[in-house]
C-alpha cells in the first residue's frame, strides 16, 4: 500500500489530470443506473419514486414471452453478426491490400476516399442509399439489368429479406476506410527485417501477408474482436429507423427502436428500461466471456 501511494503521489499530475473523467463518468454512466429501478415498478411518471407500484420481474417475465421482442432480438443479432463479420473482414484486407501499395500519393488518395463516408451523417448516407436503391431510376437495378441479373426493378427497402444484407453492404461502405486506421498503425510496428528476409528467402506478397503481416495484427484482433462482442446488441439506432418502413419493418426493427417504440410512443417506460437492462448485461457477459477465452489460451486481452 505504500509503495501504490508513493508512485500515486510521484504521478500525481497524470491523477489530476483524469479527475474530469471520473467526474464525467460518474454523472453520466453511473448515476443513471438508479433509473434501472424503473424495471421492476409499474412506472407512472406522474408519481413519486416512493408510490410507484413494485412488480418484480413481471416486465422481464412479459418481454421474453412477446413473440415481438424475440423477432427483434433475432434483427438485433442477424444485423451484428453480419456488421461484425464483413466490418472485420474488409476492414483487415484493405488495410493489407494499402500496405502493399508503394505509389504514396495514389494510397493517400485511395484512404482518402475511404474514409469521406464515415463523416457523413446517418441522415445524409441514408438518403444516398435510398436514392441509389431505388426502383425508380436506382443505380443499382441500372446496372444489375444491364448486367443481365435482372429483368425489372426490384423495390430493395420494400423487401424485408433484403434489409440485412443493405444494412451490411451499407455499413461497410460507411465505416470500412476508418476502420483500418488501427490496422495501418498496428502495420508500422512489425520489423521491416521480416519482409526483407522473406523476401530474400523468394516469399511472394501474398506469403508475406499471409505469415508476417496478419500474425503481427493478431494482438490487435483479438482485443478488437472482445471489444467488439461486447457491443454485439449495439446495431445502432439511425440506419435502421432512417431506412426502415412499413414494408421491412419485421427486419429492420432492432432493440433500440424497440425501446424507443416502447418507451416514448407507447408510454410502457419500465418494458423499455428492462430492454436496456437486458442488452446490457448480455453485453457484459459476451465482454467477459471472451477476454476469459482469450486468457485461456494466452492471448492479448482487455484485462
Amino acid at each position: 500500500m505504500r509503495l501504490f501511494m508513493k508512485r500515486l503521489f510521484s504521478q500525481r499530475a497524470l491523477v489530476f489530470m483524469t479527475v474530469p473523467f471520473l467526474i464525467w463518468l460518474a454523472i453520466f454512466k453511473y448515476l443513471p443506473l438508479w433509473g434501472w429501478t424503473i424495471a421492476f415498478q409499474n412506472y407512472k411518471p406522474a408519481k413519486g419514486f416512493g408510490d410507484q407500484k413494485w412488480v418484480g420481474l413481471k416486465q422481464f417475465r412479459f418481454m421474453f414471452e412477446d413473440d415481438r421482442f424475440l423477432l427483434v432480438l433475432r434483427n438485433t443479432l442477424a444485423m451484428s453478426l453480419i456488421n461484425f463479420v464483413l466490418g472485420f473482414v474488409t476492414a483487415i484486407i484493405l488495410a493489407l491490400l494499402l500496405n502493399e501499395l508503394r505509389n504514396a500519393l495514389f494510397k493517400r488518395f485511395v484512404q482518402t476516399i475511404s474514409y469521406l463516408p464515415h463523416f457523413i451523417s446517418w441522415v445524409v448516407a441514408a438518403t444516398i442509399i435510398q436514392t441509389a436503391l431505388s426502383a425508380d431510376g436506382g443505380i443499382v437495378n441500372i446496372i444489375l439489368m444491364k448486367l443481365g441479373f435482372i429483368n425489372e426493378p426490384i423495390l430493395w427497402l420494400g423487401e424485408g429479406k433484403y434489409f440485412w444484407g443493405i444494412m451490411g453492404a451499407s455499413e461497410v461502405w460507411k465505416n470500412i476506410g476508418w476502420n483500418t486506421i488501427i490496422y495501418l498503425a498496428a502495420m508500422t510496428t512489425i520489423d521491416p527485417a521480416q519482409y526483407e528476409a522473406a523476401e530474400m528467402d523468394g516469399a511472394s506478397r501474398l506469403q508475406r501477408m499471409w505469415h508476417i503481416t496478419l500474425p503481427g495484427l493478431r494482438p490487435v484482433i483479438i482485443v478488437l474482436v472482445i471489444m467488439n462482442l461486447g457491443q454485439i446488441l449495439e446495431t445502432g439506432f439511425e440506419p435502421q429507423y432512417l431506412l426502415g418502413n412499413g414494408l421491412n419493418v419485421d427486419y429492420s426493427e432492432n432493440l433500440e427502436i424497440f425501446i424507443l417504440k416502447y418507451g416514448m410512443n407507447l408510454g410502457n417506460y419500465s418494458l423499455s428500461v428492462a430492454a436496456g437492462i437486458f442488452k446490457t448485461v448480455i453485453s457484459i457477459i459476451l465482454l467477459f466471456s471472451a477476454n476469459a477465452i482469450a486468457k485461456r489460451f494466452g492471448q492479448d486481452r482487455l484485462f
